[in-house]
């Protein structure tokens, strides 16, 4: 089973009159690239938080956000009365020094300012219990990113298998036109060199020579590398867990026998067969960076 780089977690609880929410939100990315937004009572945290996240998700851009609010009822802001003194010294001496006037609603001005109000809610110290409560909500949100990745990664493997077998199905009609194109060769090259006036052929060396350009033509060694990949494709599918990098090596090499087979085609109908192989790779190619 395959897992899915894109998800999304939420978790919320009530604890002590405060409203705690935890929200993890996941997209592909070749590493771990976590952007944390957390109050600054929990900054003390933010170390344990990350290598917990770091150790469940492994891989892909994430974003964490955590916030922590007061409920009705619950705990209330205060005013530092203090600091709006400070403020508002500041401000009128500003405005006779520029000569500008004083605003015209001092509450709106100051309560405004950084630190004008203090909240309980973001004491600078938080209980064994309150730090335990947080470190559940994350569990919560993971365990529900990680079924979000799950079910994204069952719709990603259904879309492979599709693919794949898209692929397998236009490789088997390769057959068809193999023993026909090796004949239109040869007799292409004989009507040219029938045309040619005065020039005698040598049938023995015209025979050599043609097998010689023939086995520059041939896709059996094609054939049989790019089946063993598409078999591997879906044993690593089926098989393997956080393998999206090895699928995508994989379709690398899909991608190179099929246009080495496209170069070597010199007939449009199986040239027609290789352009369809590779509008379903580059469709593979494009999802596999989802795969974690």
């Amino acid at each position: 089973m395959i897992l899915s780089m894109t998800g999304f977690g939420k978790a919320v609880s009530i604890f002590n009159n405060k409203r705690i929410t935890v929200e993890i939100k996941s997209l592909n990315s070749k590493q771990l690239d976590l952007i944390a937004k957390i109050p600054q009572v929990y900054r003390e945290m933010e170390l344990d938080i990350r290598n917990s996240i770091a150790e469940t998700i492994k891989r892909g851009k994430v974003d964490l956000f955590i916030s922590c609010e007061p409920i009705e009822g619950g705990t209330s802001a205060s005013i530092s009365v203090e600091t709006i003194k400070h403020y508002k010294a500041q401000i009128e001496s500003l405005s006779q020094e520029l000569n500008i006037p004083t605003p015209t609603d001092w509450y709106a001005t100051l309560l405004r300012l950084p630190d004008a109000l203090h909240s309980d809610v973001n004491a600078n110290e938080i209980s064994d219990e309150e730090k335990q409560e947080l470190h559940q909500l994350i569990n919560k949100a993971l365990d529900n990113l990680i079924a979000f990745r799950t079910q994204e990664g069952e719709r990603l493997e259904r879309f492979f298998e599709e693919k794949i077998e898209c692929i397998q199905g236009l490789y088997n009609r390769v057959p068809e036109y193999e023993e026909a194109r090796i004949a239109k060769i040869k007799a292409h090259i004989l009507d040219s060199l029938q045309k040619l006036e005065g020039v005698n052929i040598d049938n023995n060396r015209f025979e050599q020579e043609l097998i010689y350009y023939i086995e520059k033509l041939d896709i059996t060694e094609e054939k049989i590398r790019l089946q063993n990949h598409l078999n591997y494709f879906l044993e690593t599918l089926h098989n393997a867990h956080e393998q999206g990098k090895k699928l995508g090596f994989i379709a690398q090499e899909l991608g190179r026998e099929i246009n080495t087979m496209g170069s070597k085609a010199n007939q449009a109908e199986l040239q027609k067969l290789v352009v369809a192989m590779k509008d379903n790779l580059e469709q593979i190619k494009e999802q596999v960076l989802n795969v974690l």
